[in-house]
């Protein structure tokens, strides 16, 4: 699926060697703590995946502790015995990591994210992808502003439903969003709800899946505000994202999905395949913060399943340094 691509300057994001904060720096030393444990073989690094990004594990959970946060009320917060035990949570993750890494056959084994900021990152609309009037309608972005080595997994429309895909992302606990279309979904709302079970959040793709910019005003509140509604109604949650089908949007999309209730609408710095990278910008490489985007699709679309697709964008991510942080936490 190919996005309307607008004129807007490339410029080349470097992360910067020095002056990261305290937080990042501990994430990387407890991933070099761990060692062996975590499995990061060299392997073959992949042509691929969007943006620049960091080193991918699934958000942390509560029960696993941040550093500085009070740890199943045995430590005070920024306490010593707060920091080891964190570090005793993420070392015991990534050492399941590894073992789930080669079970599945992934290339290294996905790298540790850092914890998620105590305050989000301010989402303003990309340079190049505004529309008139838009100033006060949710964003439209494919990269989160962060410094941290980390990239973000979104998963659209809800075509193919691999129950390999479920257990290989709860195994290796890689987080990932899903953009949601109703009509290939209502088939069996059972597995997305197996989805959001595990961790996984919930978002909309619109009910039809149509050209949003060929419709009236009201035919694409209809679009939005019906899925809204249906996810509630389904999952408990009415979703604060939303992305146009395709990436084509207009003044009257976002005028919509703001009546909606959507707060932000990301798109996607890159696209995953089974067998091959696509990329939007021109150094073909990721970049922190980067969304890449990929589809519920299988053999009958694709040169491969959603778990050889896993692979590959695995490999591309965890090879060029990069972990995979859950969107939710920054946006």
């Amino acid at each position: 699926m190919q996005l309307v691509r607008q004129n807007e300057k490339m410029v080349t994001r470097v992360m910067a060697k020095r002056g990261r904060r305290s937080r990042a720096v501990l994430a990387a030393l407890l991933v070099a703590a761990v060692g062996s444990a975590c499995g990061v073989e060299t392997g073959e690094s992949a042509k691929s995946p969007p943006a620049k990004g960091a080193a991918g594990q699934q958000s942390h959970t509560a029960a696993e502790g941040r550093p500085g946060q009070q740890v199943a009320g045995k430590h005070q917060p920024g306490s010593a015995g707060a920091r080891a035990e964190y570090a005793e949570n993420v070392r015991r993750t990534q050492a399941a990591r590894a073992i789930a890494a080669k079970k599945w056959g992934l290339a290294a084994t996905p790298l540790a994210a850092p914890p998620p900021p105590a305050v989000k990152p301010r989402i303003t609309t990309r340079q190049g992808f505004e529309v008139e009037g838009g100033d006060e309608l949710p964003p439209i972005f494919t990269t989160v502003p962060v410094k941290d080595k980390v990239v973000f997994l979104t998963m659209d429309d809800g075509a193919e439903k691999d129950p390999e895909l479920l257990r290989m992302m709860s195994e290796l606990k890689i987080p990932y969003s899903a953009f949601l279309s109703d009509y290939v979904t209502k088939d069996n709302y059972g597995y997305f709800k197996q989805m959001q079970d595990r961790g996984v959040s919930l978002h909309n793709h619109t009910i039809n899946h149509r050209y949003m910019p060929g419709l009236s005003y009201e035919e694409q509140k209809r679009e939005i505000c019906e899925q809204q509604d249906n996810l509630e109604q389904r999952f408990g949650k009415r979703p604060p994202l939303f992305r146009p089908p395709y990436g084509n949007y207009n003044v009257d999309t976002l005028r919509a999905a703001k009546e909606c209730g959507v707060k932000a609408a990301p798109l996607w710095a890159s696209e995953a395949f089974p067998d091959h990278m696509e990329w939007r910008e021109w150094d073909e490489d990721l970049h922190s913060g980067d969304i890449i985007l990929t589809h519920f699709r299988g053999p009958g679309d694709w040169n491969g399943t959603m778990p050889d697709m896993i692979r590959q964008v695995m490999k591309t991510i965890t090879g060029r340094g990069y972990a995979v942080a859950k969107l939710e936490d920054y946006v």
